[in-house]
C-alpha cells in the first residue's frame, strides 16, 4: 500500500506542475498588468515604477513562477490588493464558517442520497421509482438561486423559522444561521446524487453474481446490503470524493446570500474587486483539492474493491 500510494503521489506531480504553470499563465499573462488594477487609470510612472517592484512585477516571467512555486509550497500567496490582509489568514478564517455549513449538508446528504438510492432501485419500475425519478428530476432542474429565494421568503421572513441571513461566531448560536443553508443545500444535492446512486445501484442488479444469490435463496434485503452495496462502492466513492473539494470552498451562492463568511464570500468579493491574488489563490487551492480528492478515490479504491490492483 506505501509503495502504491507513493507511485500515485509521484504520478501527480507532473500535473501540479502542469496546472500551476497554466494557473501562473492565465493570471500574469493573459490577465494583462495588475498595477492598474490597483492604482487605476490616472496613475503616474512613478506609482507605477514603484507598485511593479513591491509586488515583483519588474522581474522576468521565470523568476515570478519560481516564486509562485514557492508560494504554493509555503502557502504563502502574499496580500491581498483590496484589502491588504494575509491571503493565508484570510483562507484559515474562512475555512471555519465554509465547513460549519458544508460539512453537515455534506454528511446528512450523502447518507439520504445512499439510503434512497438504494429503496428506488429495490423497487425499480414500480411507482415509488417513478415518483423518485420524477422528484429527482424536477429537483435538479431548479436552480439553487430559486431554492435560496424561495426559503429566505418563504420559510425565512413569512414563517420566521429561520433567521435570513446573519452569522456568529459563538458556537452555539451558530446553527441556527446555518440550518436553511444546509436545508437548501440538502435539497439542491439530493436530487441528482439519489439518481446517481440509484443508477450505479442497478448496474449492479443484473451481474451474474445477483442472480446466483437468488438462486442460492437469499432475501432481496440481504442481496441488496451484503452484495450490490459493496460492488457498488466504486462510482459511489468517486462522486463522495469530486465532492469532497467543495467542503473546504464552501457553496458560493449560499454563502453569499446568507452573509456567511466563508471562502464563498471571498471569493465572490475577490471577483468584484478585480483581487488577482486572492483569485489565484483560491483557483490554485480548488484545482489542487481536485488532485488530491483524485488521488484519495484511487487508493480508496483499493479498500473497497479486492479487483482494483496495486500495480
Amino acid at each position: 500500500m506505501f509503495v502504491y500510494i507513493f507511485r500515485k503521489i509521484l504520478n501527480t506531480l507532473p500535473t501540479l506542475l502542469g496546472v500551476a504553470l497554466i494557473i501562473f499563465v492565465l493570471f500574469n499573462m493573459v490577465g494583462g498588468d495588475p498595477t492598474y488594477q490597483m492604482l487605476g487609470k490616472h496613475a503616474t510612472a512613478q506609482q507605477v515604477a514603484e507598485i511593479r517592484h513591491e509586488y515583483g512585477f519588474d522581474q522576468p516571467l521565470p523568476m515570478q513562477f519560481v516564486k509562485y512555486l514557492k508560494q504554493i509550497v509555503t502557502f504563502d500567496y502574499g496580500r491581498s490588493y483590496a484589502t491588504h490582509q494575509s491571503i493565508k489568514d484570510m483562507i484559515l478564517s474562512g475555512m471555519g464558517p465554509s465547513l460549519t455549513l458544508t460539512l453537515p449538508a455534506f454528511f446528512i446528504t450523502t447518507i439520504v442520497a445512499v439510503l434512497l438510492g438504494l429503496l428506488v432501485a429495490y423497487f425499480r419500475g414500480k411507482w415509488i421509482d417513478k415518483l423518485a425519478v420524477i422528484l429527482c428530476v424536477f429537483g435538479m432542474s431548479v436552480p439553487m438561486l430559486a431554492y435560496i429565494l424561495f426559503g429566505q421568503y418563504f420559510l425565512a421572513y413569512q414563517l420566521g423559522w429561520f433567521p435570513i441571513s446573519g452569522f456568529e461566531t459563538d458556537w452555539a448560536e451558530r446553527f441556527q444561521y446555518v440550518a436553511l443553508p444546509i436545508l437548501l443545500f440538502f435539497l439542491v444535492s439530493l436530487g441528482y446524487d439519489v439518481r446517481f446512486y440509484r443508477t450505479a445501484v442497478l448496474e449492479e442488479t443484473g451481474q451474474d453474481y445477483v442472480r446466483t444469490a437468488r438462486a442460492k435463496g437469499l432475501s432481496e434485503p440481504v442481496i441488496f446490503l451484503k452484495h450490490v452495496l459493496k460492488n457498488s462502492m466504486v462510482p459511489i466513492l468517486t462522486n463522495i470524493v469530486i465532492e469532497i473539494p467543495f467542503l473546504i470552498l464552501g457553496a458560493f451562492l449560499l454563502e453569499s446570500f446568507f452573509g456567511i463568511p466563508g471562502l464563498g464570500g471571498i471569493t465572490i468579493n475577490a471577483v468584484n474587486n478585480s483581487d488577482f491574488p486572492v483569485l489565484k489563490a483560491m483557483a490554485t487551492l480548488t484545482t489542487f483539492l481536485f488532485i488530491l480528492g483524485n488521488l484519495l478515490t484511487d487508493i480508496l479504491y483499493t479498500l473497497v474493491d479486492p479487483r482494483v490492483s496495486f500495480k
